[in-house]
């Protein structure tokens, strides 16, 4: 790192947060397959769902945001729901904050899936579900998400589900009756951890929006691509280190010139 004007710091901190990037490096299979999944399912009318799983950091909610917000005018003509999972009370929570989401009517019990069921049926738009941190919603008999993922194989179903998770065995071990119907299970999307060199030019692309010289050394980069690659492959976790290096030579820097001048010819 080189002690120079604070504002750089300031940058650097700023492109090493976990936002959604204009362009997911290292994405650009699943982003595609995602984009067509919709294309083919929303806006072809046509009911389905899909299983998103990776390991944290491995950039399903990014992806999936990037394309969201890609696809914005083409997906204007239906409606998208967005919950996550992680910030409701119980399983059955999905449940009354989806009918809140479409404006139907508080209802209670079973009344509360047949009135979904009804409205998910029923002439009008598609509605493209996506529920984030899906492995929240397994409770006693799978019952939640069974009802969830048989939505979209109701007779004139409207529904296209996509459930995000870390688990790759999800549907396997808790939807394992939907494989005995045809066409029943839902497609899979795996997002493996990410590489040395992924990860790599993701941190250079980030830091690459600071003018001036780089803030951080490229061999610094890539000894920290390496180390996360052989943890965890967590993209957030490779932004996060770097963002600290950062917090500390900026302290350091503040220190030295708040304190001493810097030794004649040391950078």
């Amino acid at each position: 790192l080189s002690p120079r004007a604070g504002t750089c710091y300031q940058q650097a901190k700023q492109v090493l947060h976990a936002a959604v990037p204009d362009r997911l490096q290292g994405r650009e299979r699943e982003t595609g397959i995602l984009r067509q999944f919709l294309r083919e399912h929303v806006l072809g009318r046509r009911p389905g769902s899909l299983y998103v799983s990776g390991a944290p950091g491995t950039g399903k909610t990014a992806c999936l945001s990037r394309v969201l917000l890609d696809c914005k005018d083409e997906l204007a003509g239906s409606r998208t729901v967005v919950l996550n999972c992680m910030a409701l009370g119980s399983p059955q929570s999905v449940f009354p904050a989806l009918a809140q989401h479409l404006g139907l009517p508080v209802a209670t019990g079973r009344e509360r899936i047949r009135s979904l069921e009804k409205h998910l049926t029923a002439q009008g738009p598609m509605v493209l579900l996506v529920l984030d941190e899906l492995d929240q919603l397994e409770s006693k008999g799978q019952d939640v998400l069974y009802t969830l993922f048989e939505w979209p194989r109701l007779p004139s179903s409207r529904l296209v589900l996509v459930g995000l998770a870390n688990a790759l065995d999800l549907t396997d071990r808790s939807l394992a009756r939907l494989r005995a119907l045809p066409a029943g299970s839902p497609r899979l999307l795996h997002f493996p951890p990410y590489t040395k060199e992924q990860l790599t030019r993701i941190l250079q692309e980030r830091l690459g929006q600071v003018a001036g010289d780089p803030v951080l050394d490229s061999a610094a980069l890539q000894f920290c691509a390496r180390k996360v690659s052989a943890v965890s492959g967590d993209a957030r976790k490779a932004l996060d280190v770097c963002r600290r290096a950062v917090e500390v030579v900026e302290l350091e820097v503040r220190g030295q010139t708040l304190l001493k001048p810097l030794p004649r010819g040391e950078s």
